[in-house]
């Protein structure tokens, strides 16, 4: 895996065979910033990549200009493989890390951010679950947005504030976003 563009562009993030997460393919991950860029300010942004994995999503943000994502993951390989390649890239400011369940997380999280990002492993059924705990407790900021990762087997368009998805593979990207009239 490779960071597409920015400060961090070019720069690889190795990740063991073994690794227990499926991270965004590049192919997935460089449609995804197209149409973020298209939608959004990522410069001085707030981001909560939640199912972070290895961080590749996390590193995207910081390389377009986040001022800061915090990542969350309940596994501990996840959390200290994100850390060793935030020291290696020189972003440690700008990465905060929480070993946490993402339920859970987002029960007792009162911040607000630019752009919420969750990637859960495509056969735990949590989406609807994390949609609505981020709309019913405003973890949005005005004009932000969450957007999904899920499988095509996973369907997220009657949900309240639904915009949009995009399919890249068997990837799909879920966008939701409240309009402020």
């Amino acid at each position: 895996m490779r960071i597409i563009r920015g400060k961090l562009k070019s720069r690889r993030i190795g990740v063991p065979k073994s690794f227990p997460s499926r991270p965004t393919t590049d192919f997935a991950k460089e449609g995804l910033f197209n149409i973020i860029e298209h939608q959004s300010e990522l410069e001085n942004g707030v981001v909560l990549d939640l199912c972070s994995g290895t961080g590749n999503i996390a590193f995207e943000f910081i390389s377009r200009g986040a001022k800061n994502v915090t990542c969350v993951d309940n596994n501990f390989f996840c959390i200290k493989h994100i850390r060793q390649a935030a020291s290696q890239f020189d972003v440690d400011n700008q990465i905060a890390l929480v070993k946490d369940d993402i339920i859970s997380h987002l029960q007792k999280n009162v911040n607000k951010y630019d752009i919420i990002f969750c990637d859960p492993p495509y056969d735990l059924d949590i989406h609807k679950q994390v949609h609505q705990l981020i709309f019913e407790k405003n973890l949005l900021n005005t004009e932000g947005f969450l957007i999904i990762e899920h499988g095509k087997k996973t369907n997220l368009q009657l949900l309240d504030f639904f915009k949009f998805e995009r399919t890249f593979g068997n990837v799909i990207f879920s966008f939701f976003k409240i309009e402020n009239d």
